[in-house]
């Protein structure tokens, strides 16, 4: 299995200026080669591949930037290819690739293993071509290092490492535990437990807000401007920072709590379309959730299981009645058989039981209904 390990990195000012450069030839590179596949389509009607653009490299002078890195970049520009491809033939939205702004390329790649054209040594990272950087390694990277990403995120810089790990033995599912996610509470489980949404965006509301008025009120391509944009990022990067560790540490007591954890298979896309609760959503962010509790639930030698959504909420988890549940209804009544309990809870013991093995023949009235 894979794992990343990202550490914050302290180039110099010179260093700084390497990095941008370095950017900017990948992103130059990218378009270059996007343009060429697009020109050679319009006017032969043919393709070209990964290999017949990396066969002009030699050709080319990128004024000194490590070659690997740009045949990572062309390797880019070909899954992005593929990926349109696919999505074509089997008829899904396909966004043909775009060619990439200014302020829209932010990394570049070293694919290959430790030690070729990046290693740590000495408190700092060695890159080819561009010298050693400062680097704050607060953990130890376990497993096989497989390639070593270069980011940029506003005016810091960070350095992700892709490790190899070898596969954990899937063990016997003990405790198993139902999850319905919400927006009053981040998430209820089936057992009765509520996990507090932190509602990260409105803590920040008011610095972000006064960030972008004083962005409004800068002129546009003034150097004043591009540093309130620095600022604005800066802020917006304090609340994704506070909300994924806040999810980490979620995910982190459900993965070891629990061996096997039950989640709805919510179809997110189309419930943003409800521009009342589409903030609230995507503050909530329950897909990251989601995928971290999932990720972490595999190192654990756990499972995350996804069920269908339907009627979660109104089907009563004793005796399987269904009825109308209004969003504003926050306790579950069942005129049936008279139970009582709060709707998130209902509804977190119904995705539980809705889960069936694969290898159980038998339908339970849970399915039977859905």
């Amino acid at each position: 299995m894979r794992k990343t390990f990202q550490y914050r990195i302290y180039p110099t000012r010179k260093q700084n200026i390497i990095l941008l450069h370095v950017l900017s030839m990948c992103r130059k590179l990218y378009n270059d080669s996007l343009h060429d596949r697009k020109v050679a389509y319009q006017d032969c009607h043919c393709g070209l591949s990964y290999y017949d653009q990396a066969a002009w490299m030699k050709y080319i002078d990128y004024q000194g930037v490590y070659a690997h890195i740009l045949q990572n970049v062309l390797r880019r520009v070909d899954t992005s290819f593929q990926n349109f491809f696919r999505r074509v033939k089997n008829g899904e939205t396909s966004g043909y690739p775009r060619f990439q702004g200014r302020n829209r390329y932010d990394s570049f790649t070293y694919p290959d293993p430790y030690g070729t054209g990046y290693k740590i040594e000495d408190g700092k990272l060695h890159l080819s071509k561009i010298g050693a950087i400062r680097i704050f390694q607060h953990r130890e990277i376990g497993g096989e290092v497989k390639t070593c990403t270069i980011k940029r995120d506003g005016d810091q810089w960070y350095a992700s490492f892709s490790v190899e790990l070898p596969d954990v033995e899937k063990k016997e599912i003990e405790t198993s535990v139902g999850v319905d996610v919400g927006i009053t509470t981040l998430a209820t489980l089936s057992d009765g437990t509520e996990i507090e949404n932190p509602k990260t965006l409105d803590k920040y509301d008011s610095k972000v807000k006064k960030a972008h008025r004083d962005l409004s009120r800068k002129k546009k391509g003034s150097s004043n401007r591009n540093k309130q944009k620095i600022v604005l990022a800066g802020i917006y990067r304090k609340v994704r920072n506070a909300r994924k560790d806040y999810l980490h540490k979620t995910s982190r007591i459900l993965a070891d709590a629990y061996d096997q954890i039950v989640f709805e298979d919510l179809q997110i896309k189309n419930m943003v379309k409800n521009h009342h609760l589409a903030r609230s959503i995507h503050d909530a962010s329950w897909s990251m959730l989601i995928n971290f509790t999932t990720y972490k639930a595999e190192y654990a030698g756990g499972i995350v299981e996804l069920v269908n959504p339907r009627n979660t909420s109104k089907q009563c988890s004793v005796c399987d009645s269904i009825q109308s549940m209004p969003l504003s209804l926050r306790t579950y009544r069942c005129p049936d058989c008279g139970a009582v309990m709060g709707r998130d809870h209902n509804a977190a013991i119904n995705i539980k039981n809705r889960y069936v093995p694969a290898d159980c023949g038998e339908l339970t009235p849970v399915e039977m209904v859905v």
